[in-house]
């Protein structure tokens, strides 16, 4: 099915396009809230982690003040992280991925497609009970709309870096250990901004270099998630 695919050359963009994409969106999302033990298990893992540090470290509220940005980025990496080796993992197991092949949705699309069902089943709820987790630290009302302006730039490319890597270690053996060792180290950068720009805002500067570098990070991971992503199904499926 592959060899066809590549016979009959790249699609042709048009309406059929339009509405592929979003079929593709429908039906994972369809999929995604069915399965609503999955929705919330990054939820709670996001909650019960941040919730666990004030009881390990103590009360003091200038301890969890200054340690708040970092852990609840940590958490919230990790909480995505949970469910990125099922992104592929169904399509490339039913046949669905060789579908995608010959389907006239180009196969970088359909990879964008799925990362944003990805946001919207794990770092949108993550987004939304954030406010929740920072009352446990404190932190400061004016600091709040940073974090979650931070983290609305911020998870969308843990789910597109994080697509790369579940797209790369599909069919792989142990792909579940491999992922994490792939992912880690592409997270680091986005972290970093995103704990500096709640750390900026805390200290009274400017949390706006920060934010711009977050949001170039996510310009930047959008067409490299779609082209390496695209390219690692096709290897996959060969």
């Amino acid at each position: 099915m592959v060899s066809r695919a590549r016979e009959q050359g790249p699609p042709q963009a048009g309406p059929s396009v339009t509405t592929a994409l979003s079929a593709l969106v429908r039906r994972d999302l369809r999929l995604a809230l069915r399965q609503r033990g999955d929705l919330l298990t990054a939820v709670l893992f996001f909650l019960l982690t941040a919730a666990l540090f004030p009881f390990g470290i103590g009360p003091e509220p200038n301890l969890l003040l200054r340690i708040a940005p970092g852990i609840l980025w940590v958490t919230a990496l990790l909480a995505v992280l949970l469910s990125l080796e099922r992104l592929f993992l169904a399509d490339g197991e039913d046949g669905s991925l060789d579908l995608l092949l010959v389907s006239p949705l180009p196969l970088e699309l359909a990879v964008l497609g799925k990362v944003l069902v990805h946001w919207l089943s794990s770092g949108l709820p993550i987004l939304l009970s954030t406010p929740l987790a920072a009352l446990l630290y404190g932190l400061p009302a004016e600091a709040l709309p940073v974090l979650l302006l931070a983290l609305a730039l911020g998870t969308p490319t843990l789910s597109l870096l994080g697509a790369t890597a579940a797209a790369l270690t599909l069919g792989a053996r142990r792909g579940g250990v491999l992922l994490p060792l792939l992912t880690m180290p592409l997270y680091v950068p986005v972290v970093i901004f995103g704990v500096a720009a709640v750390d900026a805002s805390l200290a009274g500067l400017s949390a706006r270099p920060h934010l711009l570098l977050l949001a170039a990070l996510l310009a930047a991971a959008l067409p490299v998630a779609a082209l390496a992503g695209a390219a690692a199904l096709r290897q996959a499926a060969e």
